[in-house]
């Protein structure tokens, strides 16, 4: 069992037939490395005959790798757990040349998908398993007994602010439920999952059990509307989540896992210890240069206190460091290109141009040595109301927005309307407040006097357009296979009840 983590991405940024491979398209989208603006690939763009080829020859790898007993798969899935643990410091450095994001947060992600690979190695032959029922009769004459299988090939589509443990948290289910997987990454970042294919199989997976295309939305559709695609699980916007849900019912009916967007309410309440919900919501902001789907850019913080929690997050957010995310010193890295960029820069601007109040930050910086790179100075602003389109809209970036209220019913009823609902945070001292306001609040996940937690054995996922399913925990394995019951008879005789 060996593996080298590459340097470059030389060698194909497909992957099937157990190897990185190059494909020959009449399209081709750049590759780009946010911290320094440069192109560093051409990718050929999957058509719908290539994607018809590599999931055909899924399909037809996948009996073997189903057929195997779970405890068989679960040791496979432990030895990938253990290359990405032995590899961490390279592959989290691969993470940052092509994501953006500092390196102390990569180094995180990548030891959290090795703990991903681990949990699911070992529940799977657990929850992959059947129960038994008896039946009226006698002496155990009549029974039946379910059976937990495989759904066949999953169509996986990744996002590009977390390229490989977004990968990570789809594929380690996928596989330890016994499925075979076809894997789309986002076109922003590309190269991980080719990163985990390769890692996959030194840990002795079978070739085309797990296959990496590459594409724009195009090839997503190919993937969805596919006969032989049995399920699919995206993460991205809500927007593309609703074609997608749609694109996966023109042929057949398929499952989906959609996990969506967010605009998520972080509450600070009177008694909150200001010091440490300051910290919490430069987290739930500034994580990830602000890249997270369950970020709080909408920090309601009780009137009483929003002065001074105000001052002490200008104070705090001035110390982050924009600039190289190689560096163990940056707290904020590169924006993945140069598009969203713009974006979140223009939501900075309309911001102003409608009353609301940048007191830093919002616009683009040119840190010393990576000047050319895609990098934002985070933002802080007040002087808003709920109906600003900052406010409202996912911004996707290094923005936090800070606004007053004056009691509880009030903020909880703002705090829920959004269409969105993938999570939520508070702070207070009160714990009967605490669990009474987690329960009110529409959102998959609520954080209380914390923020921006995840652990593998605990489900994430969304309310309303932030999607539905789940991913991590139990329930995930679930999703990734079928009930099948069996009736037996066992009597001699068998008599029809008709008549």
């Amino acid at each position: 069992m060996t593996f080298s983590a590459p340097v470059d991405l030389e060698g194909g940024l497909y992957f099937f037939n157990g190897h990185r491979q190059t494909v020959a398209e009449k399209s081709t989208f750049s590759v780009y490395e946010p911290l320094s603006g440069k192109v560093v690939a051409e990718c050929p763009i999957a058509d719908s005959n290539t994607v018809d080829k590599i999931v055909q020859e899924a399909t037809k790898a996948q009996p073997e790798w189903g057929n195997t007993v779970p405890l068989e798969r679960g040791k496979i899935l432990n030895k990938v757990a253990e290359l990405i643990r032995e590899n961490l410091e390279e592959i989290a450095r691969w993470e940052v040349k092509t994501n953006g994001k500092p390196i102390t947060e990569a180094r995180i992600d990548i030891a959290s998908s090795a703990d991903t690979f681990q949990f699911f190695a070992g529940v799977a032959p657990a929850v992959m398993k059947g129960d038994y029922y008896d039946l009226p009769g006698e002496a155990h004459d009549r029974f039946a007994y379910t059976r937990r299988e495989p759904l066949g090939v999953v169509g996986c589509i990744g996002a590009w602010n977390y390229p490989f443990q977004t990968c990570v948290w789809k594929v380690a289910p996928a596989l330890a439920a016994g499925n075979a997987v076809v894997y789309k990454p986002s076109p922003f970042a590309p190269a991980s999952p080719v990163l985990l294919g390769e890692i996959l199989a030194a840990a002795g997976l079978p070739p085309n059990v797990y296959n990496v295309i590459q594409g724009e939305a195009d090839t997503g559709s190919f993937l969805c509307e596919h006969d032989l695609i049995r399920k699919v699980s995206f993460t991205g916007s809500y927007q593309t989540g609703m074609k997608i849900q749609q694109q996966c019912s023109r042929r057949n009916i398929k499952p989906v896992t959609l996990e969506l967007g967010g605009k998520s309410p972080f509450i600070v309440f009177e008694d909150a210890e200001i010091h440490n919900a300051v910290a919490g919501a430069i987290l739930a902001n500034f994580l990830n240069q602000g890249e997270v789907c369950t970020n709080a850019t909408r920090i309601f913080v009780h009137r009483s206190i929003v002065d001074e929690f105000t001052q002490e997050v200008l104070t705090e957010t001035k110390k982050l460091k924009v600039g190289n995310p190689f560096q163990d010193s940056t707290n904020v890295g590169a924006t993945i290109n140069e598009f969203q960029l713009n974006k979140v820069v223009g939501f900075v601007d309309r911001a102003k141009e409608t009353g609301a109040k940048v007191l830093r930050g919002g616009s683009r910086v040119h840190p010393e040595g990576v000047e050319q790179g895609f990098y934002f100075d985070p933002a802080v602003i007040t002087d808003l109301n709920d109906n600003m389109e900052c406010v409202r809209e996912e911004i996707f970036g290094a923005v936090m927005l800070i606004l007053p209220f004056d009691s509880d019913d009030e903020v909880v009823k703002r705090a829920n309307e959004t269409g969105y609902g993938l999570a939520a945070g508070l702070y207070t001292k009160n714990l009967r407040r605490a669990h009474r306001v987690a329960a009110q609040l529409q959102a998959g996940t609520v954080f209380i006097n914390t923020y921006n937690d995840t652990e593998v054995y605990i489900p994430f996922g969304g309310y309303k357009n932030s999607g539905h399913g789940r991913e991590n925990c139990l329930e995930t394995l679930h999703s990734y296979s079928q009930v099948k019951a069996v009736y037996v008879n066992t009597q001699d005789k068998l008599e029809h009840h008709l008549g």
